[in-house]
């Protein structure tokens, strides 16, 4: 019979705080109680989101510039810098991602209508199909990893990340 007075185990994150306060216990390292916490979580959910997208031949910055060209609606086309701005990266990684993308058939880049010297990035009918089945896929793997909390917390964890983030990202133009 397990002794219920035994102390829980450490975490990696509770091992390094105890080191640092017996090492310096002159700060204070809660912080890292939420913050290390969030950044390993951070690591493990994202290594197990690319599992997905790996299935579906893709990174994930690749899977990022199909989704928000998918998003965009009929017909499925933005902007490079829209792009950037709607996936978060550089224009030059955009540019990367892009070629990758274009030579394997899943986007094409033609001159902008309205001004031929702009480009507009587009997905391809096969693009629009891999996008589709690999988004069906990552949202029943989100579904999967949320499963290791109730719906209560998972409801009661959104609002606070939620207005975390509103304090700590910059405000998103449109």
């Amino acid at each position: 019979m397990p002794d219920s007075t035994a102390p829980e185990p450490l975490d990696h994150v509770a091992r390094i705080q105890a080191e640092w306060s017996r090492e310096r216990p002159d700060l204070d390292v809660s912080p890292q109680g939420v913050i290390g916490r969030l950044h390993r979580l951070a690591g493990l959910l994202t290594e197990e989101l690319c599992v997905v997208y790996r299935r579906f031949g893709l990174s994930e910055g690749e899977f990022d510039v199909l989704a928000a060209l998918r998003r965009a609606g009929e017909p499925f086309e933005r902007a490079p810098g829209e792009l950037a701005a709607h996936t978060m990266v550089t224009t030059g990684a955009m540019t990367k991602r892009v070629d990758r993308l274009e030579r394997a058939g899943l986007v094409t880049r033609r001159r902008a209508a309205e001004d031929g010297r702009g480009r507009v990035v587009a997905l391809t009918r096969a693009g629009r199909e891999l996008i589709d089945q690999a988004f069906t896929e990552h949202m029943r793997n989100e579904r999967r990893l949320l499963r290791t909390l109730t719906e209560d917390e998972a409801a009661a964890l959104e609002p606070l990340l939620t207005t975390w983030l509103a304090r700590v990202e910059p405000p998103q133009a449109g």
